[in-house]
């Protein structure tokens, strides 16, 4: 056990110093810079070292480090994080062989870790780096009522560990049509999935009790599927709960209530509906993808419910989802600026992708704006980050330069 946790240290090590070696120092030069931590900066300059952001500000008015690389841009935001998504343990073939994100033999599965199904060599995590995705909540999908867990991670490294953030973020469920069970199999009603989650959360309770009063040596013997639960009974996991019904989103905050568990909403499709219970609850959402096909559970989707959720005050994110076609996902770029079109603000829908993403999945002290001392993450744009005819043109994670061809 020892030598295997040496071997895990050794090579995290040597991956973290893989990245500060290869780390430039930088001088990004932009026309404007989104920083999401204060006002908009015209005729700006960012100077990366190290890995970090070192000074922010108005060129001209800055020291810049002699030597340094310089690039330029119309426009330079924070990295992008997509809140949620199944890339890189869903495929781009679309083929048995490289689905991993939903495993069907259990309604509840808990134990589960992305991380030991996470491909780091996915052609999809190029994809989205390319588009300016630098972070990404990624992990179990929906279609069972426990399907896994979660994990935040960058999108750039060949090691599942390189830029890993979360190795444990959430815990994966859903409620409603999508995750009753196929072929006659349990649970069939809405009803009955209710019933077993509060079983298996009871189930956990108990097992948590059974630690806490253990004498040395005498403590139950270790279940991984009730050890995950204690983690979000004791609040150290919070638990993600794909809903898009009204019905399923009411049962999911009297869940939170009942048992006294940190919930976020998945998908929320009709969220305006309730938008006063989830205030109430302080419960954030992590909205389903603006232009996602509106059928099924999401036919009474609103591409304007990201605007109302903003006028409520309720904390929000968008997300690229989950596709059942190829190429599995959507870009969370453009689904934010077609929230903007239908009425959300343009730097709050930039911040649904940035910094308000990075305070829902608890990483903004690292990630969502350009501030210094936070991790070098930026995306450099040729025009208007929300036009459609604008290109990502260079990606920057942990202050190296991970993409150069425009896209």
């Amino acid at each position: 056990m020892k030598s295997a946790l040496k071997k895990t240290s050794y090579l995290l090590g040597l991956s973290l110093l893989s990245a500060h070696l290869q780390a430039e120092t930088l001088v990004v030069l932009a026309e404007r810079i989104y920083t999401q931590a204060g006002p908009v900066i015209e005729a700006g300059v960012i100077v990366v070292e190290d890995g970090k952001i070192r000074q922010v500000g108005r060129q001209g008015q800055l020291r810049l480090p002699a030597g340094a690389k310089t690039l330029q841009a119309a426009v330079v935001t924070p990295g992008l994080i997509d809140a949620r998504t199944v890339v890189g343990l869903a495929g781009y073939l679309n083929q048995p062989h490289d689905q991993d994100q939903l495993e069907t033999s259990a309604a509840m599965q808990p134990q589960l870790r992305a991380l030991d199904a996470f491909n780091s060599r996915e052609r999809l995590v190029d994809w989205v780096r390319s588009l300016g995705v630098t972070t990404f909540h990624t992990g179990h999908g929906p279609g069972a009522l426990i399907s896994g867990q979660t994990m935040v991670r960058k999108s750039h490294g060949n090691h599942v560990d390189d830029g890993m953030m979360q190795p444990l973020a959430m815990i994966a469920a859903q409620l409603g049509p999508g995750a009753f069970g196929a072929e006659n199999r349990s649970p069939g009603t809405r009803s009955k999935q209710i019933a077993m989650l509060r079983q298996q959360l009871i189930k956990a309770q108990e097992y948590q009790q059974k630690q806490q009063q253990a004498e040395e040596g005498k403590a139950p013997s270790r279940d991984l599927e009730l050890e995950a639960l204690v983690g979000v009974l004791d609040g150290s996991t919070p638990l993600l709960i794909t809903a898009y019904r009204e019905q399923d989103m009411q049962s999911a905050l009297r869940i939170a209530e009942e048992f006294g568990i940190r919930i976020v909403l998945d998908g929320a499709a009709e969220a305006y509906l309730m938008l006063d219970a989830i205030k109430a609850a302080q419960v954030p959402v992590i909205l389903h993808p603006t232009m996602a096909r509106q059928f099924g559970e999401l036919e009474n989707a609103s591409f304007t419910t990201a605007q109302k959720l903003h006028q409520a005050g309720i904390p929000f994110a968008l997300q690229s989802g989950y596709e059942r076609y190829v190429p599995k996902t959507r870009v969370v770029l453009w689904e934010a600026a077609m929230a903007a079109a239908y009425g959300l603000p343009y730097e709050v829908a930039l911040a649904s992708i940035t910094i308000d993403a990075a305070r829902i999945l608890g990483i903004d002290e690292r990630v969502g704006s350009i501030a210094v001392g936070k991790d070098a993450d930026l995306v450099l744009y040729t025009g208007d980050p929300f036009e459609y005819t604008t290109q990502v043109s260079q990606v920057i994670i942990n202050g190296q330069l991970v993409s150069t061809e425009a896209h």
